[in-house]
């Protein structure tokens, strides 16, 4: 019960490797808080840590809009009196190659995956500093490293990510915050499971472990930079990819 009493919030938590998450961590004691656009899916998280006796509470929240992001977290602390760790976790993809890119295409994935990790660290972060304690964690991805096919917004979105990981490592180290990022490879997600089998033939058989990556692959790395063993760690991207970029 590592986590007991303390709140921790998961964006895009109703989901994929953001449900593996909030259910990680809710297993070892946390009050688990969910901000997410699919609010059926996140309730439907919060009933299966409910009835396992732990505790949980959702939000609709399009962490792209700054005042969504500030008024489900002022609830949030009225409700709790903290918050100790954020995972920046909600992320979308709209893939096309540049000539085919649209500008709305391109906006969609920069608001979500970068503006988005930006706005709720903004707003949450100020609670951390005044406690003097908090773990934020973001998410980014293998192809921040080597890039990818079509992928120009994502790729552009989860490199800034890794960029503002360490800028606000320097930050708020003095205020007992430590900031980090997580780089996943190719996970068996629902997404993933719609990419053509010969494709993901091939991404196994570049990646050292030769299989894909589980959503609990992802929210054991989430869970370890957020808890005390990885206190002296900041301003770091962890590779959770099997191999994948050696």
């Amino acid at each position: 019960m590592e986590f007991k009493n303390k709140v921790v919030i998961i964006t895009g938590g109703g989901n994929g490797i953001g449900k593996a998450t909030s259910l990680r961590f809710a297993d070892a004691g946390a009050t688990i808080v969910i901000y997410d656009l699919d609010i059926e899916s996140a309730d439907l998280v919060k009933q299966s840590i409910e009835s396992k006796g732990g505790s949980a509470t959702t939000y609709i929240v399009n962490t792209s809009k700054i005042g969504e992001v500030e008024t489900a977290t002022k609830a949030v602390f009225e409700k709790y009196g903290r918050i100790d760790v954020l995972i920046n976790n909600a992320g979308i993809t709209r893939d096309s190659s540049l000539k085919k890119m649209t500008p709305e295409q391109w906006q969609m994935v920069i608001d979500v995956n970068l503006t988005g990790v930006f706005n709720c660290t903004k707003v949450i972060s100020p609670f951390m500093a005044e406690a003097g304690y908090g773990r934020i964690i973001n998410a980014s991805s293998v192809v921040a490293h080597n890039g990818n096919f079509g992928q120009t917004n994502y790729v552009a979105a989860k490199s800034g990510v890794i960029g503002m990981t360490k800028v606000w490592a320097r930050e708020f180290g003095r205020k007992g915050i430590t900031v980090n990022a997580i780089a996943p490879g190719y996970i068996n997600t629902e997404m993933v499971q719609t990419v053509p089998e010969e494709y993901i033939n091939s991404i196994k058989a570049k990646t050292p472990l030769q299989r894909l990556g589980e959503v609990e692959d992802i929210a054991n790395a989430y869970y370890f930079l957020a808890s005390d063993q990885a206190s002296f760690i900041t301003g770091t991207t962890l590779c959770v990819d099997g191999g994948l970029v050696i």
